[in-house]
């Protein structure tokens, strides 16, 4: 029950606070009873014993009646009562060692069979329990009495229902001997024959709730006995004639202390008012103030929200907390990978949130595994949708168009709870329309404050995020908050990346969302390059050979032209272009994709490799060039089997002061591909814009320029 470092365990009613020491003792009826005795608990003399001679001279010490029961048992397995006289003693002796091998003999008291449930220190529920037994009708047997008895549909083989099956077995068998009975007796009218001594549900007893007729004495002592034994949760059984007087007037005692107590008889009493028991569990597990959740962050869309997860793991592990995080790229706790590959769904999502260091988990929300399986997590914090654009993967799972695949993308968006936040794109039609599926509240985001959307939200008094001259703002209502400058976050390029600066926003979005204070976001993003050891594939900048190149992971239209116009801002003339896609994409879309790049590069490279997902050789090559026959710029076109060979192929052909996007097949192999390249054969470094840009006037060229109306860390109405 719950998540990551406040997580809590509980297996019936055993809780992970339930000490291992304290159920051996309350196993063992001789070290439990030496204990209760040392507190003025009253409980009954006795002793264990070696044979079934010394259970008799026992009993003759004690004095008649006498019980006798297994020293190590539950469930009642193996307990007899009231025993007055040697035969039943030496009888109940041996049954008693079918199921154990140490007995123990003590003075049976008279009265009333009671179960006690004591829960983090306070008595919750009472039952009064009576043994099985049997109603004479003068016609019927034993045994066809005890048949009518379990067709109630209140009993079953187990535990799964309110009560259990009456069984005849050995102990049964001598219970209906003392009576002058078999199994095949036909008791009197209105006989009662008991079938059990012992009350226990397990051997078929039933239960009457009596909680509010607990004296204080008694609820005291049972108290008392569950914590000399040292339970959180506990089951103690007293015998007394009257529970609702103290025991020592009435020779009443505690005959045991249980772990793991029986639940069903205060949930489904056989007669009486039902306990909140359950409840009363979850109250001492999550005290006030206590709910076992960790702050949860899920991000998806169609672009950007690999670079948007990674960025607010950042931003929060910043602040000093260890966190949890699942991408396309692997599964990381505390900055470290514990697994890789494409860790975006459910079964991720769980590894996180189950881990006991985890303090707050940021999830990438794939649509796979939203189809697959589910979200992976009940509910989030903040829920976070970077775009729509023109959809991925269409085709897929029967989500044909982008308004399906927006119905997809929205479950994140229906899974914040009422007092989270969804974080939208407001100037994508298709995300911004999620807003009226969220429980709780909506952050809009958009480079512009003057988009309808945003302004819509923000003259209701809601909280938006936007671009004012070069400096991110904070706005709830007339209240603005200026958070940093765009050229101080490394992630932006100065600000030139408008896709970047648009991903920045969603993570200030989310962050704002969790409640973290201004100082720890601009730390935060001021802190998170844009190298691949933080975004690995996405908008690397390295110089190779003289000519620069812009490794990216980008495999879809919405992606390639979010890239294309921020190669836009680049002098470099001439421009290569490494691209695929797998083949699980419909041919229009990669008709599409072949089409942009024609129109905006000089060289297109293309390659197929191991996604080629049922698609015949070339097949993918052929959808591309239907696509770039169109275009209006490419003069070269080549087609290579293998990324590393398409790579190979490029860097042999591009020149000093070139431009090449580099698409990255896989992020592993394209990182260590780079790496080893760039540390081995000294073919390049990587670099930042205003070394790829060369130019002076890098302001100028910035999309969000900085005029800084709005001062840094300043709020204002």
């Amino acid at each position: 029950m719950g998540y990551g470092v406040h997580q809590r365990r509980i297996c019936t009613a055993e809780t992970d606070a339930t000490s291992a020491i304290a159920e051996s003792i309350a196993q063992d009826k001789d070290i439990t009873r030496m204990l209760l005795r040392s507190i003025g608990v009253p409980t009954p003399e006795g002793r264990p014993v070696e044979n079934a001679e010394d259970a008799w001279e026992a009993a003759e010490d004690i004095g008649l009646p006498v019980v006798v029961k297994p020293q190590y048992g539950n469930h009642g397995r193996g307990v007899a009562t009231n025993l007055q006289s040697k035969e039943q003693v030496i009888a109940a002796y041996h049954a008693a060692r079918e199921e154990g091998r140490s007995i123990v003999v003590e003075r049976h008291a008279p009265g009333d069979d009671y179960r006690m449930l004591v829960i983090g220190g306070k008595l919750v529920a009472a039952a009064r329990r009576e043994p099985a037994h049997v109603i004479g009708d003068g016609q019927s047997t034993v045994q066809q009495l005890i048949d009518k008895v379990n067709e109630d549909p209140r009993r079953s083989d187990g535990h799964a229902t309110s009560l259990s099956l009456i069984k005849i077995d050995a102990v049964a068998l001598g219970v209906l001997l003392e009576q002058g009975m078999t199994p095949d007796t036909i008791p009197a009218v209105g006989k009662k024959v008991l079938i059990r001594r012992n009350a226990n549900l397990s051997t078929g007893g039933t239960a009457t709730d009596v909680t509010d007729m607990v004296h204080p004495d008694v609820a005291r002592h049972a108290i008392e006995a569950a914590r000399i034994v040292g339970l959180d949760i506990a089951g103690v059984d007293i015998v007394a004639q009257d529970i609702a007087q103290p025991l020592q007037g009435q020779r009443g005692v505690i005959v045991e202390v249980n772990a793991g107590p029986g639940l069903r008889m205060h949930l489904e009493p056989s007669a009486g008012s039902p306990r909140p028991v359950g409840e009363a569990i979850i109250d001492m597990m999550f005290p006030e103030g206590q709910n076992g959740r960790i702050p949860i962050v899920s991000v998806t869309g169609v672009n950007g929200k690999t670079t948007v997860t990674r960025l607010i793991a950042h931003m929060i592990a910043n602040t000093g907390k260890k966190v949890g995080m699942t991408c396309t790229d692997g599964i990381y706790v505390g900055g470290r990978r514990i697994d890789s590959g494409d860790c975006s769904g459910p079964q991720s999502a769980r590894s996180v949130l189950m881990n006991p260091f985890v303090e707050a988990a940021v999830l990438e929300t794939a649509r796979g595994g939203i189809l697959r399986e589910g979200l992976g997590f009940d509910c989030c914090d903040v829920g976070i949708v970077t775009n729509v654009g023109e959809g991925d993967h269409l085709g897929l799972s029967d989500v044909e168009t982008v308004e399906q695949l927006a119905v997809v993308k929205r479950c994140v968006i229906e899974g914040v709870h009422k007092q989270g936040f969804g974080v939208l794109k407001a100037d994508d039609p298709l995300t911004a329309a999620m807003a009226e599926r969220c429980k709780g509240r909506v952050i809009f985001f958009a480079i512009h404050e003057s988009d309808p959307v945003l302004l819509a939200h923000r003259q209701k008094g809601e909280r938006v995020v936007f671009v004012r001259d070069g400096i991110i703002v904070m706005a709830e209502g007339e209240q603005e908050t200026g958070v940093t400058s765009v050229n101080q976050i490394p992630l932006t390029h100065n600000g030139r990346i408008r896709f970047q600066v648009e991903n920045v926003m969603a993570a200030v979005a989310a962050c704002w969302g969790v409640g973290m204070p201004v100082p720890q976001i601009v730390s935060g993003l001021e802190s998170f390059s844009a190298h691949m050891d933080k975004v690995p594939g996405r908008f690397n900048l390295l110089e190779v050979h003289g000519a620069t190149v812009i490794a990216d992971y980008g495999h879809n239209a919405s992606s390639l032209l979010a890239v294309i116009d921020a190669l836009s801002q680049f002098p470099q003339g001439h421009r290569t272009v490494v691209y695929s896609a797998a083949g699980d994409r419909r041919d229009v879309d990669m008709i599409r994709q072949g089409e942009i790049l024609a129109d905006h590069f000089d060289r297109i490279i293309l390659y197929e490799d191991q996604y080629t997902r049922g698609r015949q050789p070339g097949e993918i090559a052929a959808m591309f060039k239907q696509g770039i026959d169109r275009g209006r710029r490419a003069r070269e076109v080549y087609d290579v089997v293998g990324w590393e060979n398409a790579v190979d192929r490029a860097l042999k052909l591009i020149k000093p002061g070139d431009l090449m996007l580099l698409q990255a097949d896989t992020i592993d192999a394209t990182v260590q591909y780079l790496q080893r390249a760039m540390e081995h054969e000294n073919l390049g470094r990587e670099i930042d814009l205003n070394a790829a840009l060369q130019t002076k006037d890098d302001t100028a060229k910035s999309p969000v320029a900085s005029n800084k109306s709005v001062a840094v860390g300043q709020t204002k109405t």
